[in-house]
């Protein structure tokens, strides 16, 4: 059972990634150590510290057969898992630059999360039937295109920020805004295709996504908090934004995630008795859906997420250097598709 207090870290009850990085408020002070001892190691990972599901939540045997639903599987979580380690070690510049005691412990938090969700994400592999001994070597050679192309340049940026130009604040905003912003609506469509296949994995994302709704709160309100104290600073944390922009345009990030939703669509088809009517939207059935749909949906979350948390920040007018555009695949709430559009129209 969880402990009373902090609803957004039970594991049954809070709300989704989505909602709850638009809505919630959360800062450093209230994410403190006591907090994260308190409420999310002993209360979202109650039962889940070891392998980040309960053992009530099955590996399917067919998830552990050769074929193009496990193939899926085992690159994503490598590739997350990869992720997770960079993020981790990148976050240790954030703690050892924090300006407060606040800052400084929360950020510690953080790097245990990313800590954890790249052991899970790992752990899950060996789960899947990997070679536990050959496991890190194993990823290093899956992933070391992804690493090179994709994860290299987003590592390269933010060390030169954080790290070279100590720019404690700039270095929040490439993380809150540009990393886990772009990132996180990847995040709530796998927790959403993986829950009815395969229940263990399911459970793993969702933990993860409650870690990041955290995550992308407290970012957001140590920059609007920052921008307050130093409205001298917003010149600056725009033209991180644009450059954060351009970076994401020109890593070939899609041609590695429409790769693994192929693969996961040949693989939803074998098993479409499992899949059957689940929805992984409202109104949408998941066995009715094409990789194209699912990647412009998660596209479109990114632009709603980002409207919210920037409005959040004081920074409505510079949403359009991050909206994409992309308009939803099945018609979202008309107040919405209305800010999502205006941002796009501002870009």
């Amino acid at each position: 059972m969880t402990l009373i207090g902090a609803p957004e870290t039970d594991f049954d009850s809070a709300p989704g990634l989505l909602d709850g990085a638009r809505d919630l408020e959360l800062t450093a002070e209230h994410c403190n150590l006591a907090y994260w001892i308190t409420q999310v190691a002993q209360g979202t990972l109650r039962g889940r510290g070891v392998t980040g599901h309960a053992e009530s939540a099955p590996v399917p045997d067919f998830m552990k057969a050769p074929g193009p639903l496990r193939e899926a599987l085992v690159l994503e979580l490598g590739y997350r898992s990869l992720s997770e380690d960079i993020a981790t070690r990148l976050l240790a510049h954030y703690v050892a630059n924090a300006p407060g005691v606040a800052e400084l412990e929360f950020f510690a938090t953080q790097l245990i999360d990313e800590a954890r969700h790249a052991r899970v994400f790992r752990n899950h592999l060996v789960e899947l039937g990997m070679e536990p001994k050959t496991l890190l070597a194993d990823i290093d050679e899956m992933a070391a295109d992804y690493r090179r192309r994709v994860l290299q340049p987003v590592e390269d940026f933010t060390l030169d920020i954080v790290r070279d130009q100590r720019d404690f604040a700039g270095g929040v905003a490439v993380f809150t805004i540009v990393i886990e912003g772009v990132l996180a609506p990847a995040a709530e469509l796998s927790e959403r295709k993986w829950d009815p296949l395969d229940p263990a994995a399911g459970e793993i994302s969702r933990g993860a996504a409650i870690d990041e709704i955290r995550h992308l709160t407290v970012g957001s309100s140590v920059l609007r908090d920052h921008l307050a104290r130093h409205p001298e600073y917003r010149p600056r944390l725009i033209e991180i934004l644009e450059a954060g922009r351009e970076l994401w345009d020109a890593v070939p990030d899609r041609e590695f995630v429409m790769h693994r939703e192929e693969l996961f669509q040949k693989g939803m088809h074998d098993h479409a008795d499992i899949v059957g009517d689940y929805e992984i939207w409202p109104g949408r059935r998941m066995i009715e859906t094409t990789p194209s749909e699912r990647y412009d949906m998660a596209e479109y979350w990114t632009d709603e997420m980002a409207v919210a948390r920037m409005e959040h920040m004081g920074l409505s007018d510079a949403v359009g250097i991050l909206a994409t555009g992309t308009k939803a695949p099945t018609a979202p709430p008309a107040e919405t598709a209305a800010a999502v559009a205006a941002a796009a129209e501002r870009s």
